[in-house]
C-alpha cells in the first residue's frame, strides 16, 4: 500500500491505525497527512492517527490539500516537514496517494531538483505529475 517514491519518501491511499503500526515497522519517522478532514465519511480521522502516530513515537503534520490545488505554504510547509524529518523516511497519504506525490515533487522542484528525475521518480511509484509538470518545471528553474 505503501509506494516508495525515493529513498526518503513514501506515498499512500488514506491509512487506518493499522497501518500507523505498519509504518513504525518500516522505520517511517513521520507522517505527513494531506488529506482534509471530512472529504469522505470512511477516511480515518486525522486527529486519530496523530495520536497513534504520537503514540508510536512518530512525528505528525496535517498539510491539506483540497482539490482545488496548491499553494506556496503549502508546498514551503511540505519542503519544511521532509527537511525537520531528518534521515527518518517519510510517509504522506491523501484519498489516493496523488496529491502527497504531486506536493512532494512541487517542494522536490523548488529545491532545484531536476523535473525529469521529479517525474521519473514519481513515475516509479505509480504517480503521473503531468498536472502539475509547467509548474515543476518553473520552480526548479527559479531554484536553479
Amino acid at each position: 500500500m505503501f509506494r516508495k517514491i525515493d529513498d526518503k519518501t513514501y506515498a499512500s491511499p488514506q491509512i487506518t491505525l493499522a497501518e500507523v503500526a505498519y509504518a513504525k515497522a518500516l522505520g517511517i519517522g513521520l507522517i505527513v497527512n494531506n488529506r482534509p478532514e471530512d472529504e469522505s465519511d470512511d477516511q480515518t480521522p486525522g486527529p486519530d492517527i496523530e495520536a497513534a502516530a504520537r503514540e508510536a513515537g512518530l512525528d505528525y503534520i496535517a498539510i491539506p490539500v483540497t482539490h482545488a490545488g496548491f499553494s506556496m505554504t503549502q508546498v514551503e510547509a511540505m519542503q519544511q516537514a521532509l527537511a525537520q524529518a531528518g534521515d527518518a523516511p517519510v510517509l504522506a497519504y491523501c484519498r489516493s496517494g496523488t496529491r502527497s506525490t504531486l506536493l512532494w515533487a512541487l517542494a522536490q522542484a523548488k529545491a532545484g531538483i531536476n523535473p525529469d528525475e521529479i517525474a521519473a521518480k514519481a513515475a516509479g511509484a505509480g504517480y503521473d505529475i503531468a498536472p502539475i509538470r509547467a509548474t515543476v518545471d518553473m520552480l526548479a528553474a527559479q531554484a536553479g
